[in-house]
């Protein structure tokens, strides 16, 4: 008896015939791209999100959940720790708010100023969907009904070591509290277990990080010393669930510009993000197999 085919035998046609269009339309400029920042949706979904969703489906097997909790349409600003050395954390979100959402919506994440400083580096982030993270730019999201994601612990959360993994770290100045106050959006705790395993970082070479200008420069026990396969990602244990939305309507314009209220505010979503993870890192068990 012969081997059955793969199930995608039967389209392979078509997938070559969609393949060519794509690159026909791309050559001949009929796209479209968000003029003010950079987001080309078609090749997001053609090109960056299929290679996210691998990682996604295959190698993370993430469990997503909650989504209920994420509006269906208007702004919010989904809030979620960060960790992992590299970000694979945001593109698995985006992945997954994408292909499991039921309105299919695309997360507008913000990202570090470093990504940006780096021409091909920032125009793919851009491409994709992500903004640079500062007030202004989230704000002209939010204004116009996106959905945008934020990582407030920045650098601290996804540089930090694996001793203290699943450990918070400082939610900067609640900047994205004061902002979703100020215009009265939603805010969404996201908590985010599986990344912290995946680069597990036992030091820092910080000679080499400042000489390459980056924040940190990570050893791992795989990094620097297997080279490229040192930078592949274990295949950890992924769970993401999205709580509860921290509502911001019915506060009076004099408490949006009211430190303690701002304070109060970031400091219960990250609560509840901490909490959750608790919560989900009890339930998931074992990082690795299952």
């Amino acid at each position: 008896m012969s081997d059955p085919e793969p199930p995608f035998a039967d389209d392979w046609p078509a997938r070559l015939a969609g393949a060519v269009d794509f690159m026909r339309r791309r050559l001949a400029g009929d796209f479209d791209v968000d003029p003010e920042t950079g987001f080309d949706p078609e090749l997001n979904s053609a090109v960056f999100m299929p290679a996210a969703r691998a990682l996604y489906q295959n190698w993370f097997k993430v469990q997503m959940r909650g989504l209920e909790n994420v509006p269906a349409r208007g702004a919010a600003l989904v809030v979620a720790n960060h960790s992992g050395v590299l970000p694979l954390d945001a593109l698995m979100l985006q992945v997954g708010v994408l292909d499991n959402h039921p309105a299919g919506r695309n997360l507008r994440l913000l990202g570090a100023d470093l990504v940006y400083s780096l021409p091909l580096l920032g125009r793919l982030a851009r491409a994709s969907g992500h903004v640079p993270a500062n007030p202004e730019e989230a704000e002209r999201l939010l204004n116009a009904g996106e959905l945008v994601g934020v990582f407030p612990e920045g650098f601290k959360g996804i540089g930090k070591p694996f001793a203290s993994r699943y450990r918070l770290q400082r939610f900067g100045r609640g900047g994205f509290a004061r902002l979703a106050l100020r215009l009265g959006v939603p805010m969404v705790p996201c908590a985010i277990v599986g990344a912290e395993e995946i680069y597990p970082m036992i030091a820092d070479w910080p000679e080499l990080a400042e000489r390459l200008k980056l924040p940190y420069f990570p050893i791992t026990p795989l990094f620097p010393w297997l080279g490229p396969v040192g930078a592949i990602p274990l295949p950890s244990n992924w769970m993401i669930e999205f709580c509860d939305p921290v509502p911001t309507d019915g506060f009076t314009p004099d408490q949006c510009e009211d430190e303690d209220v701002i304070a109060e505010l970031a400091a219960k979503v990250k609560d509840v993000i901490a909490c959750k993870i608790d919560e989900l890192l009890a339930e998931r068990g074992p990082a690795f197999g299952g």
